[in-house]
């Protein structure tokens, strides 16, 4: 058999060459003519399997490294009995990590105390509950709002995002993109959305570019009507808006989801799926050279800290996402490259904090986290 892997997904190799031809190329090479013969595709985002790349192809499986799967055309794929996979929660810790960086820098420069505030989290899945236990953690008032899980589980524990719009003083965006339905989400934050907000909130999206309306985010930033913008996935990338870029409070290339531990597990989530339906027998593989932290020792001195500084510190150590927002700013020409050969970034678990000065509460709150 023959499987077709984007070079750019991280682990994978090695992973198939005893049971398997193997062919490892970069998503915007994988043609219609290179999948004609092939059995199977693993793949990121930025692949678009469709009818135009798989008509008249031997593809029986389809596998993407990735929680999001609208680059899969995926009733083309169920009408012509190509079976499909994503990775749903791979990066969900990794998302995680890059909220709780945001909040901490977004507290430092605007001084804010994250207790006193609330959030308000849209989409609460395998990420978005995530983000809400650090939330609660730190003591905000946390409203969620996800429609789907609202109409399954019961009204309990929900809000409309009405609510969401009067009461927030910070909205983070969770959500998968639908194009249409009664769940769409397609620009959903557009100018009716924005124009509804009470409180002038921060507004952030590390899902999908397109929930967002790029002109209207610019004109909400323009007005106040948001006070800041936080944006880690945009229309039309690569090709960002450079005006909405330089608008925004913290501006990254696509990579909240990008932590090798979340890489990993969504590497090893697509083998073992392609394993189980050729029965190749590696449903246990696992990647073996997950890279370790640089410092993954943290020093923390809580005397004089408050507890959100004391947080902070910790979070910040294992992530600052100043530095990816640099980098976006310095070369926003190379938005692919900086997501491609993004440098190692480990999530909570992968750190120990060496502790002094600081309460059993604060404590057990950072290893809630995580930490070690």
């Amino acid at each position: 058999m023959k499987i077709i892997i984007d070079d750019k997904i991280p682990y994978i190799r090695g992973a198939f060459e005893n049971v398997a031809e193997v062919v490892y190329l970069p998503g915007s090479k994988t043609t219609p003519e290179i999948v004609k013969d092939a059995d199977a595709i693993v793949t990121r985002t930025r692949t678009i399997c469709n009818e135009k790349l798989l008509l008249g192809s031997s593809v029986k499986f389809i596998a993407t490294a990735t929680i999001g799967y609208d680059h899969i055309d995926t009733a083309y794929c169920d009408s012509v009995g190509i079976k499909w996979t994503n990775a749903p929660g791979c990066n969900s810790k990794s998302v995680e990590q890059y909220i709780a960086s945001t909040l901490m820098v977004l507290a430092e420069r605007k001084n804010l105390q994250l207790k006193d505030l609330c959030i308000g989290i849209v989409g609460v899945g395998n990420v978005g509950s995530k983000v809400a236990k650090v939330c609660n953690l730190l003591g905000m008032k946390v409203l969620l709002n996800d429609p789907p899980r609202e109409r399954a589980e019961g009204s309990e524990g929900f809000v409309g995002l009405k609510q969401v719009t009067e009461e927030a003083d910070i909205i983070t965006l969770h959500i998968p993109l639908n194009m249409k339905g009664e769940d769409a989400t397609f620009h959903l934050g557009n100018e009716a959305f924005l124009s509804s907000l009470k409180l002038n909130p921060i507004l952030i999206n590390s899902c999908r570019g397109e929930v967002i309306e790029t002109n209207a985010v610019k004109a909400a930033l323009k007005t106040g009507q948001i006070s800041s913008f936080v944006c880690d996935c945009w229309e039309h990338e690569p090709d960002i808006d450079l005006e909405l870029l330089a608008a925004t409070e913290l501006a990254t290339p696509h990579i909240a989801g990008y932590s090798k531990d979340g890489k990993a597990k969504g590497t090893m989530m697509s083998v073992h799926a392609i394993s189980i339906f050729f029965g190749l027998g590696l449903n246990n593989w696992q990647p073996s050279d997950v890279e370790l932290p640089a410092n993954p020792i943290i020093e923390i001195d809580g005397s004089g800290l408050t507890e959100q500084q004391i947080i902070s510190k910790a979070i910040l150590h294992t992530y600052d996402i100043r530095n990816d927002d640099r980098d976006l700013r310095n070369n926003v020409e190379k938005f692919e490259q900086l997501r491609g050969d993004y440098p190692t970034r480990r999530e909570f678990p992968a750190f120990t904090i060496k502790a002094k000065n600081i309460v059993e509460k604060t404590l057990e709150k950072l290893r809630q986290l995580g930490f070690k």
